[in-house]
């Protein structure tokens, strides 16, 4: 079933199946911003990434001495949702753990996924919550969310580029596979706008190391039309569109955990960017996606 929230601006759609984004259209021009799932290239829209980013080594890993299987990205985007809110402007979703879940992760968990149109933004914010007694949680979570490139007609894919905001160089982490090479991090030239190209993305996703808060821009100079990611604090975030088999949309990916490392243990305590919640305590991350109509940024 499609879940709409809509203001003076923008109009936003989902499904309760991974609480996803599915639409973000302007109510002014008409213009869809989220890629609209070619099964044939990529099949989705605004994946959730819970309760792992990306690939795990073997797709297992192994907690008090089990092992575990589990695919590339975890399993939210492929379960219900229950919404627990919804107005004019807001929904929010909620998993929770269930017999389902504790075959392949054993711990007691609370997702809520929030969506609030404020303006000419959709701010996106992830709640976790550890309800258990006396067991830590680890978890990861992410945002995944694809963008029409180009988003009208009179424009190409190579028409736009990516921006970074501050302009300043970023720690790039390599993938060797699915897997995160970080032992052999550069310096990106992220001081300077990437023209886009979809030779850009044949090493995979784009992967920066982040430090503070951060705004990926996708926009062209032709009709200062376009779309951002805001991440306030997100220590990850990966930028992808498919190679070599190709399509016009790009993802912008703040992720709050990452692929396995090729060094990998295995163990999930030991995992590379994994969060430790405690019994009864709670996570929140957020990003903001900004829709930018034909005037000057």
């Amino acid at each position: 079933m499609s879940l709409s929230i809509k203001n003076q601006f923008l109009q936003a759609n989902f499904t309760e199946k991974g609480a996803e984004l599915t639409n973000l259209i302007s109510l002014d021009s008409g213009t869809e911003y989220i890629w609209q799932a070619d099964p044939q290239i990529w099949g989705r829209h605004a994946p959730i990434l819970f309760p792992f980013v990306g690939r795990l080594k073997n797709d297992e890993y192994h907690y008090q001495g089990k092992t575990y299987h589990m695919g590339q990205h975890g399993f939210a985007r492929d379960r219900d949702f229950k919404v627990v809110n919804h107005e004019a402007t807001t929904i929010s979703f909620q998993l929770t753990d269930d017999e389902q879940s504790w075959q392949i992760y054993p711990f007691a968990f609370e997702l809520t996924v929030t969506y609030q149109l404020v303006d000419n933004e959709l701010e996106v914010t992830y709640f976790v919550h550890n309800p258990a007694e006396k067991e830590d949680l680890y978890f990861s979570v992410g945002g995944h969310p694809g963008f029409n490139i180009p988003l009208t007609d009179e424009n190409k894919f190579e028409d736009y580029y990516i921006s970074y905001e501050p302009k300043k160089s970023r720690v790039q982490i390599p993938l060797v596979g699915p897997f995160n090479d970080a032992a052999h991090k550069t310096l990106a030239s992220t001081d300077t706008d990437h023209d886009l190209s979809h030779d850009l993305f044949s090493g995979d996703a784009l992967i920066y190391e982040l430090h503070q808060p951060n705004t990926f821009t996708l926009k062209n100079d032709h009709n200062h039309q376009g779309i951002s990611v805001s991440v306030p604090d997100a220590p990850y975030t990966g930028i992808w569109s498919p190679y070599p088999t190709t399509g016009n949309f790009v993802c912008i990916e703040p992720w709050w955990g990452i692929a396995d490392n090729l060094e990998t243990s295995g163990e999930l305590t030991e995992k590379m960017g994994i969060n430790q919640l405690a019994a009864g305590a709670d996570f929140t991350g957020s990003f903001t996606i900004t829709a930018h109509q034909r005037r000057a940024f």
